[in-house]
Order: structure tokens, then C-alpha cells, then sequence
């Protein structure tokens, strides 16, 4: 009866351990979605979304846009394209003038924001990854929302259940 019960007890850890590894793995409770390219050159399809009616989440998936209304915890935001340049690169821009492609969610608690100029509300040095062009410098939801609520800034921005659960944002010199 003894050995019966080391047995259980050392099962029990085991299952706890292997459990626990696979919460850790995803420590961010929403599944990996394929990114979009950074610089596409067209604007991202909802297939589905009906546009004609009250302005609502995006489906789960990761968005290259930028957000245009802060109102609280709450943000609007859209889909945005790279429009390349003769005289420059390019430029990122959004839908046609009058095109009511929008979407309005709610930023998560616990949102993961990746600047790629740093924590302050106004920007500073770029925190980058050199590799992909894109933030890497976790900050504050309390930054995320203060510069937005100043200018969109290109991102790439996951919902998950209709909030915004990440936001990374583009480096555009």
C-alpha cells in the first residue's frame, strides 16, 4: 500500500510538471497566428466582416494597421498598406477616403506591447530587431494607449476573442 502511494503521488508531480510546461509554452493564452507580410503592398481582407454595420472587432488573427481613436481602454483601428515611393521608399497608407474599413476593440489587461522606439509616450532611441524591422522593446499598456491616442503608428496588432492582445509596432524611419 505504500508503494501505491509514492506511485500516485510521483504520477501526480508528473502530470503536474507536464501540464505546467504547456501553459508555459504559451504563456500568452492565444494561439500563434501566421504574421502578415510587413510591408504588403494590399490592404488585408475580413472575409465575413460586414463594414455596413456598427464598427466591431476584427476576427482572431494578426492585423497590419494602425490605430486612429482611442477612447479609454477601447481602440479604433485599420487595415493599412506599403505604397512604395519614386522619390523615397515608400509610405504606409490606409483604406480609400469614405471606406468605412474600421474595426473597434477593446485593448486586453494584459495586452503585449513591443515599441520599436522605446517606453516613453513620445518615442525615443529604436528598439528593434535588425533583422525583421519590428519593435522589441516590451513596454507598459499605459504607453501603448497614451501614444496612440497621440498617432497611429504602424503595427502589426493580433486580436484574440475581440481584444487587442498584442501590438508590434513597425520601424519606419
Amino acid at each position: 500500500m505504500k508503494n501505491f502511494k509514492r506511485f500516485l503521488l510521483a504520477g501526480g508531480v508528473a502530470t503536474t510538471v507536464v501540464l505546467s510546461s504547456g501553459v508555459a509554452a504559451n504563456a500568452a493564452g492565444y494561439p500563434n497566428y501566421p504574421a502578415p507580410k510587413t510591408f504588403g503592398t494590399t490592404l488585408q481582407a475580413d472575409p465575413g466582416h460586414d463594414f455596413t454595420k456598427h464598427i466591431s472587432p476584427r476576427r482572431n488573427g494578426i492585423l497590419r494597421g494602425w490605430v486612429t481613436h482611442v477612447s479609454g481602454t477601447t481602440v479604433e483601428y485599420e487595415p493599412i498598406k506599403w505604397k512604395k515611393g519614386t522619390q523615397t521608399e515608400g509610405w504606409f497608407v490606409g483604406p480609400p477616403e469614405n471606406d468605412a474599413m474600421a474595426y473597434s476593440s477593446r485593448v486586453a489587461k494584459g495586452v503585449i506591447f513591443l515599441s520599436a522606439s522605446g517606453c516613453k509616450v513620445s518615442g525615443g532611441e529604436p528598439t528593434l530587431a535588425r533583422s525583421t524591422g519590428l519593435g522589441a522593446k516590451r513596454c507598459s499598456r499605459t504607453v501603448l494607449l497614451k501614444r496612440y491616442a497621440r498617432s497611429g503608428q504602424p503595427s502589426l496588432i493580433t486580436v484574440y476573442r475581440g481584444e487587442i492582445v498584442k501590438v508590434q509596432e513597425i520601424f519606419t524611419p
